[in-house]
């Protein structure tokens, strides 16, 4: 019995952008060919985020993700989901300029089917994703919480908590909509401001620790799961009890190398 739900369709920018106040939209990370085709026929828009700096490669932030990693797992997660809307995290200092993130975009496209990147900021990087988007580049925004600037930030903190900075998010928001985004992650920001985000444009906003009243909902896949052990973030449900199963199966393995009853005769030549 298929579990695909029957209302699936290949997303591309102009449905996405229909998606305002009509449907909820479901994002999901991927690093990977297997997890992207699991993904494929369910979720809207695969990201290939630099979040897989910490889940996949173990460091502690997103910062030392090369454009070549990011570009060698977005090929991966491409070739595994082929009719996905796949978004590419552009890293950490490769969008420092118009030149270079332009350069470092066509890159990007060239190499990969990737639909479209990601950048973050908000105001100050407006020019930059008008830039992009003039060049036929597709931009998805990223404001709020932002993990790039977890170093200059002085660590991970949530926004939206006084009047001025919510109005600030809504010019960022505004300013990444005129620039040409087609919609706008909202990271790590209190519930009512991202609600006033989401109703100040007119682009869809993605949210991810920004309340239920976004248009969209992303997680990395490895939260979601439960395979990642360390800590679990506030905004993260749990789905499914993923480490404990691997564990679960590996000893189980083990064990049956162990006892001699793997393999069976059914599994021998």
């Amino acid at each position: 019995m298929s579990i695909i739900k029957n209302d699936y369709e290949k997303m591309n920018i102009t449905k996405i952008k229909k998606a305002k106040n009509n449907k909820k939209l479901t994002v999901i990370t991927a690093y990977d060919a297997l997890f992207a085709k699991l993904f494929e026929e369910i979720a809207d828009i695969i990201l290939v985020g630099d979040s897989l700096n910490m889940s996949f490669a173990g460091e502690n932030d997103t910062l030392s993700a090369t454009l070549e990693q990011m570009i060698y797992h977005t090929k991966a997660v491409c070739k595994g989901a082929k009719n996905s809307f796949v978004v590419m995290d552009m890293p950490f200092g490769t969008y420092n300029n118009e030149t270079q993130a332009l350069k470092n975009a066509v890159k990007i496209y060239q190499e990969t089917n990737a639909a479209a990147v990601k950048v973050e900021g908000g105001e100050n990087r407006a020019h930059i994703v008008k830039h992009l988007t003039l060049n036929s580049v597709a931009v998805m925004g990223h404001i709020g919480l932002m993990p790039q600037y977890v170093r200059s930030e002085g660590g991970y903190k949530v926004r939206g908590k006084t009047k001025e900075d919510v109005q600030q998010l809504i010019s960022d928001a505004k300013a990444i909509e005129e620039a040409g985004a087609f919609c706008l992650v909202i990271e790590g920001v209190m519930s009512e401001a991202a609600k006033k985000i989401t109703e100040a444009i007119n682009i869809p906003t993605i949210g991810i620790g920004a309340g239920s009243d976004t248009d969209g909902q992303v997680l990395v896949w490895s939260d979601m799961l439960g395979f990642f052990e360390e800590f679990k973030p506030k905004f993260v449900r749990h789905y499914l009890n993923g480490a404990e199963l691997i564990k679960e199966s590996v000893n189980q393995y083990r064990n049956d190398v162990q006892n001699k009853t793997f393999p069976g005769k059914e599994e021998e030549y």
